[in-house]
Formats: C-alpha cells, structure tokens, sequence
C-alpha cells in the first residue's frame, strides 16, 4: 500500500517530467530564477538559523554589496558566504553523486563561514555540541571522522531509491552527525541542494515560516526514528520550487509574468501590504495622495511598487505614530 509520503514522490516524478519536457528551459527564464533562488535560499536559510536580514535586505547586500543600518557584520557577511556557496554547489553540479568529495563537503563550509569563524573554516568539530532547544545527543567530537568517513561511503554506494529521498536522507545522516563546530545545518541544505540539482531537481526551498516544523521535523527524526514528518517537510519544499518554475514558464501566470519581464524586485500592491504589514486601502490611500509611488504597470494594468517603498511605508507609519503628522506634512518631509 502507498503512503502519502510515497505518494509526494510519485507527484514530484511527474512533475520533473512535465518540466523536462520544456527542457532546454528559456535562457533568460533560467537566468531569472537562478537569480531569484539565489536570494531566496540564502534569506530563508540563514533565516532559519536566525538572521534577521529581510529579503530585501539580503538583496541589498548580495546584489548591491551595500551595508544595512542596524545589522551586525555577521548577518551581512552571513548573506554574501551563503550565496556564495551556492555558487560553489554550482559548479559541483556536473559531478555525479559518487564523486562527491570530503573536500568538497570541507569547501562548502569553509565558504559559509568564512571570515566568520576562520578557525573554524572546513574543520570538523573537536568539542561536544548541543541543537538549542532539541533534547538530541549528538556523536562525541572523536567519533566524528569516523562517522564521516562512513557517510561518504553510503553517499558514494548505488542506491535504488528516488533522487528526492536520497537528499533528504543526506540531509538527516549530515546533521544527525554534525560534524561541525558551526554552519551543520546551512551546510546540510547545501548538501541536499547539490544533490537535488544533479539529478534535475530544483532546490528545496523551506521557508522561514516552517522553521519550527522543520526543526521538529527533524528532532522527531533523530529522536523516536519517525522520519514521516520529516520527509513530508523536505518533499513539500521541493514541490514549492516545482511549482515556481512551472509557473515562470507559463507567462499568463503572475509568477511567470514578473519572471519574464525581469520583474522580480518589483510589488504588486498586495506584495506590499503583506511586506509591511498595511492594509491594502492604506497602500492605495497612501499611493493616491502622493506618499508612495508607483514604479510602473504591467500590461495588464497592475501597478507594481519598488521594494524601496517597504522602507518608505515604515518611515511612514513611523512619522504618524510619533510626530503624529498629517498625511499632506509628510510628503513635503519626505519629497524635501
């Protein structure tokens, strides 16, 4: 009888097939979501792990090199090394899984936490470890190459099991060990996102908003050896990323739209009310008396906002919550 995880797999079959049948995919698409998920994964994994950078934020500083007040050195050099490592994961696509080195795993890390914790960098860990808030017992440090060194042998053995699983379960075995002093679960992802791209797979994309789900998932996992939840986590996040690149194909889409026209730093209203946080007829009131501006119009008559409106709502509900300005004062200020 198939389960429901098993289940997912089948879909997730399904829909490598309906992709690669657009395969070779748009050179510009490509690049437009390439782009796109560089910025996603490194806001929502570091996100995870409790940087604060929005997405607009790790934009700024991946994209723009540009520094963001009220932000540590940490949190920006967090962005550039993840998205740097994605570049690095990259280029290690064109090897098969069996050919997947310790060094490569050790450059992985290194690129992460580099200038970070350079003592550290590429370095399995020589001290005893502990997941804040999951009661796991991790490997003591002197079992960790060991541990290791068999890991690669079972990532290097031929494995009949679907090319989503073998990530997840990459995913699991790495952070089960936590070979690292630091970086274990970036590095995990990275891991997991090699393997899916080899195999044709886009990336898993799990959202900051799953955090807790995720780490429970994988708590559970480690803990009472019930991966169910586990893996329902893992193969939603690859469904996601699925899902954007079926849409960025079809150009009618909303996603396939912004995508095509290279639209993926502008917001629609929506975007934007969901962003700060306002109320739709806020942003509409605000953009009709002049306090907010539209960047332009798709074809279809959507107004579509510059992200550097997220900064000038706040500053706007900034100044009438503690200089109680009207709404006429504030456009002079901020046009002034």
């Amino acid at each position: 009888m198939i389960n429901q995880v098993d289940d997912k797999l089948m879909l997730l079959t399904e829909k490598k097939k309906k992709l690669d049948r657009f395969r070779p995919l748009p050179v510009e698409l490509v690049k437009n979501l390439d782009d796109w998920f560089r910025i996603e994964l490194t806001y929502s994994s570091n996100a995870i792990e409790g940087n604060t950078l929005t997405r607009f934020e790790t934009a700024l500083v991946v994209e723009k090199g540009l520094t963001v007040n009220g932000k540590t050195l940490k949190e920006h050099l967090e962005a550039i090394n993840h998205a740097g490592a994605l570049d690095f994961i990259k280029e290690l696509v064109k090897k098969k899984r069996p050919e997947i080195t310790e060094k490569n795993v050790l450059d992985i890390h290194a690129g992460i936490l580099r200038k970070i914790d350079d003592a550290n960098v590429g370095r399995y860990r020589n001290v005893g470890v502990r997941i804040a808030g999951v009661p796991v017992a991790l490997p003591n440090p002197l079992k960790v190459p060991d541990l290791m060194r068999k890991f690669y042998q079972w990532l290097h053995n031929k494995n009949p099991d679907h090319p989503v699983k073998i990530g997840a379960d990459a995913h699991l075995r790495f952070v089960t060990i936590h070979p690292f002093a630091d970086r274990n679960g970036r590095t995990a992802r990275l891991l997991l996102n090699l393997l899916l791209l080899q195999q044709g797979y886009p990336p898993a994309l799990i959202r900051k908003e799953e955090r807790r789900n995720y780490i429970n998932a994988v708590g559970k996992a480690q803990l009472e050896g019930d991966t169910k939840d586990y893996y329902e986590v893992i193969y939603k996040a690859v469904d996601r990323s699925f899902n954007i690149y079926l849409e960025a194909l079809n150009p009618q889409s909303d996603r396939g739209e912004k995508i095509m026209s290279g639209e993926k730093q502008l917001l629609r209203i929506g975007e934007l009310a969901q962003e700060t946080r306002e109320p739709v007829p806020t942003i509409r009131h605000w953009t009709e008396v002049g306090v907010l501006e539209v960047k332009e119009f798709t074809d279809k008559g959507y107004q579509l906002y510059s992200r550097l409106m997220i900064e000038k709502v706040k500053e706007i509900r900034k100044l009438q919550q503690e200089e109680y300005l009207p709404l006429e004062e504030i456009r002079k200020r901020l046009i002034a």
